[in-house]
């Protein structure tokens, strides 16, 4: 039998896109706090323990599915919007920064997604949202995003978000690709991921590649993104200038206020 909830949905959006989510009456999704771009007001909203996935867990149950979003450094809660009304509903969720949003159904990917932890955006509910402990330590010592990825597992729909450009590949028996760590976004549970040194000890101090990166080898689909957030805001803050330093674009001095200031 089906557990979780049959949902349609559509995407909107170019550079930073959305997911429109429509509901029939008693069918509900689940999403990250703080996600929702709008909603009807039929659709009512409850911050719930874990991801609901379970119709009698229990206080213990729901408290123990909450400390699994800890692990993963998420909030304690999620939100629940169930449309309460008649007909049909709609709420929509807005990705956090400039990417695409990936619709996969888990009953076509094995029932099972591997996937960033922050990567994760909505899914109906009955999908279940829980951790992935990386099998090899040193995986989860440098394997970009730690120890511990999410697990999505269920037979609904769910929606991750990827940085930048989304490339989907899929990877036949055997073959094998390097890809920057920071740029997995999700894949299925049949790759075998691990890390591998990126070169030699000059390569890894002064390539700029970082000092590892991921092995990942088929069978199965991958998702890759050409943006991560890690990057995105490493070069916003690479940039942001000091206070006070004379030294901003807006500023009149530019360097030579830095030599006046006595900098």
């Amino acid at each position: 039998m089906r557990s979780a909830h049959e949902i349609d949905y559509k995407i909107g959006g170019e550079d930073i896109q959305y997911v429109e989510i429509e509901l029939d009456p008693g069918e509900s999704v689940i999403a990250e706090a703080g996600s929702m771009m709008y909603k009807n007001p039929s659709i009512s909203m409850e911050a719930i323990f874990g991801d609901g996935s379970a119709k009698h867990e229990g206080f213990l149950g729901a408290l123990a599915s909450a400390g699994k979003r800890i692990l993963t450094g998420e909030s304690l809660f999620m939100t629940l919007f169930t449309h309460d009304g008649q007909g049909k509903a709609h709420a929509a969720f807005a990705a956090p920064f400039p990417g695409t949003i990936v619709p996969v159904h888990l009953p076509d990917v094995g029932g099972e997604l591997i996937c960033q932890k922050d990567s994760f955006l909505a899914a109906a509910k009955g999908v279940a949202v829980g951790i992935a402990l990386q099998k090899r330590i040193m995986t989860g010592l440098f394997g970009g995003e730690g120890f511990i990825m999410q697990r999505l597992e269920g037979d609904g729909w769910c929606f991750v978000h990827a940085g930048g450009t989304l490339i989907e590949r899929e990877l036949a028996p055997g073959e094998e690709i390097h890809v920057d760590t920071g740029c997995v976004v999700a894949y299925t549970s049949t790759v075998d991921f691990e890390i591998e040194r990126a070169g030699n000890i000059k390569s890894m101090i002064f390539g700029g590649e970082g000092v590892f990166f991921a092995h990942l080898k088929g069978p199965g689909k991958i998702w890759l993104q050409s943006m991560p957030f890690s990057r995105l805001a490493g070069r916003i803050l690479a940039n942001v200038p000091v206070t006070g330093s004379g030294q901003g674009e807006g500023s009149v001095l530019g360097p030579l206020g830095s030599i006046v200031r006595g900098n």
